[in-house]
């Protein structure tokens, strides 16, 4: 696909031929009149004319902004039509005029013929299949001509203009060459070869301009391929470039002339319809090619000596009338991208109005949620933790918030935003030093409450400055057993990351007093070998198990799988979510130590925990 400027370009040329036609030709006519050849060179000029008229309506039909592919492929290819023959009518004139040499004719028509070639060679430079075959009408016959003088000078001349030939085709083809490299390297990823960026952001500005005046419909899908940065760490960014050609080929080859696509970077492409006929503006047949492309791109790779998989997060939008500019729609099609990806990737997310506002919605929380931390607004609940004979041990500090405006917001809410923009950092740091300070008061007190559970994010754990953190806190509420009651509880992504960072931070951690458990356990990415590594001293069954006891037998054997694993371990289960006497018969019918949920006690404020837990 051509960009604007380079069909434009064109466009002017038609202009210029027309005059550099019409104009020149007067004086065959004139000299036609003089010497006698009025007819022919009347009849030449009146093709000339028509030509020249159909170049006009040429010029006049392009309207780049209002012409889909197929219209502007059409109007190339008649242009292109139109400049072989008005060169062509210069050839017929050339051989009309130059075995006039006792009117010395010859010599107008041997240079206007010279004159039409450098011409063709100038003007038509930027596609060879125009200027090559052009220059080889024009030159040839004139080479014939000199050839066939018959004299030592006639051949002299005719290998002069075969040279001269040589040097248009020459001069013009090494223009042509560097415009082509300059086009490349301006317009094409030097990865993948495909569009980049820049190209793609023109064609979604003139494509817009064309659906402002068209009212026309199309779609755009941005592809993100998952996990595409554990390739590239692990087996290096050759297999990684590697990979991104291959899936580009493969997109290409799926959407091969029906789509024009480009490589935003990293391992975003982005595609958008060449067709805007009416059965492409069925929502539904946009969904089902972007789930064909996911099939497409989930099929296995061979890359050197590895066969890899992987999956694309796709998000689709569609480009109407009402569009403003290629910024918001990038803006629009990448929030569909990354609500994909929120999904669990591997999955196709269509923009519309609704989502657009959740996401407006996540934006404002953050900000409050930033606001929040800042000023103190959150509020730390504790949910009490139980043995089996009903006694506390213990409970879990968990985050609750009450924003002015839109009032309580959900932990499963404002928690996963938090994650996405890095304010987990903050909020974990904020949830554990209120809950240090509480812990160190009931201490200062006399009562106890027991075990204390704190949730720790990931990439909380990970930070660079955590233990110290940790450690500061420790001196700051200095209890002799508090850390010896704090329990840090991580999620089992934690087997995803460095290990041997992750086992490193945690050792440490567990020098100054603090125990771990592995929260939501059999949910994700559990692993025995890692398992036995972790200086853990506790698994929590996910809730989602709990909640289908007595209804799915599988979630009952997956309990009773991770109870066994826990005894064979030596660590303590907690059952969170227990919500009904059935599910705590169950539990304790099969040895589960600790129990956790609404069976007992909901999460409640610190003032509520005192009197009903500690205080009696």
């Amino acid at each position: 696909m051509k960009q604007q400027k380079y069909y434009t370009f064109f466009q002017q040329q038609i202009l210029i031929m027309i005059a550099l036609s019409l104009i020149p030709g007067l004086v065959y006519v004139f000299a036609g009149w003089v010497f006698g050849m009025m007819i022919p060179a009347l009849i030449w000029y009146c093709f000339m004319i028509i030509i020249s008229l159909y170049g006009w309506k040429l010029y006049k039909e392009f309207q780049f902004h209002k012409m889909d592919e197929e219209a502007l492929v059409s109007w190339y290819d008649r242009l292109k039509v139109f400049m072989y023959i008005i060169f062509t009518l210069w050839t017929v004139i050339f051989l009309l005029y130059v075995g006039k040499s006792e009117d010395n004719l010859h010599y107008i028509a041997i240079f206007t013929q010279i004159g039409a070639s450098v011409v063709a060679s100038t003007l038509l430079v930027s596609d060879k299949k125009i200027f090559v075959p052009i220059l080889l009408t024009m030159m040839l016959p004139l080479a014939g001509y000199f050839f066939l003088i018959g004299t030592w000078y006639g051949y002299i001349l005719s290998v002069f203009s075969l040279i001269f030939l040589i040097v248009l085709l020459y001069a013009a083809y090494n223009t042509y060459t560097l415009l082509q490299r300059n086009y490349f390297q301006a317009n094409q990823d030097a990865l993948t070869g495909l569009f980049n960026r820049r190209y793609f952001l023109e064609y979604i500005d003139a494509l817009l301009e064309r659906v402002h005046m068209t009212e026309e419909i199309v779609y755009i899908f941005l592809i993100d391929l998952d996990y595409f940065k554990t390739i590239n760490d692990s087996l290096g960014h050759d297999i990684g470039d590697e990979l991104l050609i291959s899936v580009s080929k493969r997109i290409e080859l799926f959407s091969q002339n029906t789509h024009v696509l480009a490589r935003l970077g990293g391992d975003e492409f982005i595609l958008i319809s060449k067709d805007m006929k009416e059965q492409n503006r069925n929502k539904e047949l946009a969904y089902n090619f972007a789930l064909r492309l996911l099939d497409t791109i989930r099929e296995p790779y061979m890359v050197g000596q590895h066969q890899l998989y992987i999956s694309a997060s796709i998000g689709v939008h569609k480009i109407n009338p009402k569009a403003k500019d290629s910024t918001s729609l990038l803006k629009n099609v990448d929030i569909a991208m990354y609500e994909a990806k929120t999904k669990g990737r591997d999955t196709v997310i269509m923009f519309d109005e609704s989502l657009s506002v959740e996401i407006n919605e996540h934006l404002i929380i953050e900000q409050k949620l930033y606001k929040a931390i800042k000023e103190n607004k959150l509020d730390v609940y504790y949910q009490p933790q139980f043995y089996g004979n009903k006694e506390i041990r213990g409970c879990e500090a968990l985050a609750r918030w009450n924003d002015t405006e839109f009032g309580s917001i959900a932990p499963d809410v404002f928690i996963p935003i938090a994650e996405k923009t890095g304010l987990i950092i903050e909020l974990g740091s904020y949830i554990m030093n209120e809950t240090f300070k509480t812990f160190y008061e009931w201490k200062l007190k006399g009562i106890s409450s027991g075990h204390l559970s704190i949730n720790i994010s990931i990439k909380q754990l990970l930070h660079h400055s955590f233990v110290e953190d940790v450690n500061a806190l420790l001196q700051t509420y200095p209890v002799h057993d508090i850390s010896q009651n704090i329990i840090f509880e991580i999620t089992e992504s934690i087997f995803a990351r460095d290990m041997h960072k992750v086992i490193e931070i945690m050792n440490r951690l567990k020098n100054s007093g603090i125990s771990f458990s592995i929260d939501d356990f059999g949910t994700g990415y559990s692993s025995l070998s890692y398992l036995k590594e972790l200086p853990v001293s506790e698994l929590k069954v996910d809730k989602s198990f709990i909640e289908h006891l007595g209804k799915n037998e599988n979630d009952e054997n997956m309990i009773k799988t991770i109870i066994s694993i826990a005894k064979n371990f030596g660590l303590s289960i907690v059952a969170e979510g227990v919500e009904t006497q059935e599910q705590f018969d169950f539990l304790v019918d099969h040895e589960c130590d600790l129990y956790q949920g609404y069976y007992f006690e909901k999460a409640i404020t610190k003032s509520e925990f005192e009197d009903k837990y500690l205080l009696h």
